[in-house]
């Protein structure tokens, strides 16, 4: 399923990013992001939205439908495959996992913000 990015204009939003996976010694890596406008908080709190690492797999999943079906909440996933990181932190120039991790997080927020 596509990411949906939403033209929020200037309003101030709120922006979550989590990553789940091992890294290039057992798989990808996977980072997703929602976004929602600031002023929408209250409502996404009484939906139960919270740290991905407070929530059972099931409530995670019934909040990405919730995600999907919700018009002023953007999303987007990134995968990096085992062979991309083994690629990065083999190089020359060493690039370790947790910069690797940083930038991808830099460029989602970046994504969601053009």
């Amino acid at each position: 399923q596509p990411d949906v990015l939403l033209d929020l204009g200037s309003e101030p939003c709120c922006m979550g990013i989590d990553e789940a996976g091992r890294g290039p010694v057992l798989g990808p890596m996977v980072y997703g992001a929602a976004f929602a406008p600031v002023d929408k908080d209250q409502s996404l709190r009484k939906l139960g939205f919270a740290d991905s690492k407070t929530l059972s797999e099931d409530k995670r999943d019934k909040l990405f439908e919730v995600i999907k079906k919700t018009d002023y909440i953007g999303w987007m996933t990134v995968s990096l495959s085992a062979a991309e990181l083994s690629n990065k932190m083999l190089q020359k120039n060493k690039y370790n996992l947790n910069a690797i991790s940083h930038d991808t997080a830099i460029e989602m927020i970046q994504r969601a913000l053009s």
